[in-house]
């Protein structure tokens, strides 16, 4: 189980993890199963200004805003991350985050990967984690087996799988999705080392042990 309560007493400030990759490496399913496996990770909520469709709560699945809120959470620099689809706003708020964070809880955020580089550039500390597909043949059955696509909409998505995984160096680590389990297992693996990291540590540790002279 992940935990960010470390040895005497110490505990750190939580961890903003972004989970990114290609269409059809199965970033959904792999944090559908770290919901399951690590119910102690939190799920940032984004921001909408769709309307809230029947059985949605506040808070819960969107922070639902008008066009004007919106817009002025992104000239505020209020989000890490926005993008307009369909004529609606979508984005990720930096209030949620950071106070999630300093309440010492760690953050999963699921995204693609031109909004995980976005939300980098405004949350260097974050850990970014890229899910790789087995190969891209691989990549290419998933798509064909999912059955939402068009054959031209598979060859448009592999090409721009191919570009984003050049995308790969900006990235903390990279796991490769052969078995979900095991994409889930190292993920949890990874959260857990980087709260042992010492500079994560050593500023609590610091203050502990002044307290002790």
């Amino acid at each position: 189980m992940t935990s960010n309560k470390v040895a005497a007493g110490v505990r750190t400030k939580g961890i903003l993890v972004v989970i990114s990759g290609p269409s059809g490496v199965g970033k959904g399913t792999v944090c559908s199963m770290l919901r399951q496996t690590a119910p102690e990770l939190v799920y940032s909520v984004s921001a909408t200004t769709r309307s809230p469709r029947a059985g949605e709560t506040e808070g819960v699945n969107y922070f639902f805003k008008t066009r004007e809120q919106f817009q002025q959470l992104i000239d505020n620099e209020e989000m890490l991350e926005w993008a307009e689809y369909v004529g609606n706003f979508y984005g990720t708020p930096r209030k949620f985050v950071e106070e999630t964070l300093e309440s010492g809880k760690d953050v999963i955020l699921e995204i693609e990967v031109q909004g995980a580089l976005k939300v980098k550039q405004k949350f260097p500390e974050g850990i970014f984690i890229f899910l790789m597909p087995p190969s891209l043949s691989e990549l290419q059955k998933r798509l064909v087996t999912r059955g939402t696509d068009s054959e031209e909409l598979i060859k448009s998505r592999l090409s721009v799988a191919r570009d984003e995984i050049k995308l790969l160096e900006h990235y903390n680590y990279a796991v490769v999705n052969d078995r979900v389990e095991s994409a889930c297992d190292k993920i949890r693996a990874i959260i857990t080392a980087e709260h042992c990291r010492r500079e994560r540590l050593f500023p609590n540790i610091s203050d502990w042990i002044a307290e002790v002279n």
